[in-house]
C-alpha cells in the first residue's frame, strides 16, 4: 500500500481520532508518533530526515496515511513524494488548539526530557528537533507566537495544496464531510473521540508522563 493521506495538521487538532478514523474507513495503517514508540530506531531517522541526509520515504511504506507528527512537520515533501495523496488538514479554533497544546503535549514534552527513561529521552529528543526547534523555534510557551506559527502552517497548506488535493477537517463534524472528500462509505460505527485535553490532562496530573500522554495528540 502507497500513502494516500498526508495529514497537515498540528498536534491536538483531532489527529489520534483522525488516526483511528483513518484506519476505519481502510487507510491501514496510519502512522502517527505512537510508530515511533513501537519502532525505536525511527527517532533517528526523522531527526536525519529532517536535515536532508536520510532517504527517509521507506520509513512509511506500507502505510496508507500519515498523521500528526512527525509526518505532519514533511507535509511539503510528502505531497512531492506522493503526488496522488490527499492532504488533509485538520482544522481547530487558535486560541483553543493553543490552550490544549500547552498543558498537554508542551508540558509532556518539556518534563520528559527531564525523564530518567531512556528511551522516552530519546523520542523527546526528535520531538524537540522537528516540533520544539524546527517547528515553533524553540518557543512553546509564549502563546501568540505558537498561534502565529500554528496559523501561518494553516494558511501555508490552503496556499500551497491544490484545491483537488486538499481536504479541511474538524472532527466534531464526523463522519461525513471526511467520507464525503476521501470518496467512501461512512461506517455504521460512531467517529473516534480520543484523547480529549481532559483525559490527557487528568493521565499526565496523576503521574510521570507515560507512552500514551507523551505520543497521543488526538482532539
Amino acid at each position: 500500500m502507497t500513502l494516500r493521506v498526508i495529514g497537515a495538521g498540528f498536534g491536538r487538532t483531532g489527529t489520534l481520532s483522525l488516526k483511528r478514523a483513518l484506519e476505519t474507513l481502510g487507510f491501514s495503517k496510519c502512522y502517527h508518533m505512537a510508530e515511533v514508540a513501537e519502532n525505536p530506531s525511527h527517532g533517528g531517522f526523522w531527526r536525519a530526515a529532517w536535515r536532508g541526509l536520510y532517504p527517509w520515504c521507506f520509513i512509511l511504506v506500507g502505510y496508507g496515511g500519515a498523521v500528526a507528527c512527525p509526518p505532519a512537520a514533511f507535509w511539503p515533501r510528502l505531497m512531492r513524494v506522493y503526488p496522488e495523496a490527499k492532504v488533509l488538514l485538520t482544522v481547530r479554533d487558535a486560541d483553543a488548539w493553543f490552550a490544549s497544546a500547552r498543558r498537554t503535549i508542551f508540558q509532556s514534552m518539556e518534563d520528559g526530557l527531564a525523564s530518567g527513561q531512556a528511551e522516552l529521552r530519546e523520542r523527546l529528543v526528535m520531538a524537540q528537533e522537528i516540533i520544539i526547534d524546527g517547528t515553533f523555534g524553540g518557543d512553546l510557551a509564549d502563546r501568540d507566537h505558537a498561534v502565529a506559527v500554528y496559523k501561518a502552517n494553516v494558511a501555508r497548506v490552503r496556499r500551497e495544496v491544490p484545491p483537488d488535493r486538499l481536504i479541511l477537517f474538524d472532527g466534531n463534524d464526523g463522519w461525513a464531510p471526511l467520507c464525503e472528500a476521501l470518496g467512501v462509505e461512512a461506517p455504521a460505527v460512531p467517529y473516534p473521540r480520543i484523547n480529549t485535553t481532559e483525559e490527557f490532562y487528568e493521565r499526565w496530573r496523576g503521574g510521570a508522563p507515560t507512552r500514551e500522554m507523551t505520543e497521543s495528540d488526538g482532539n
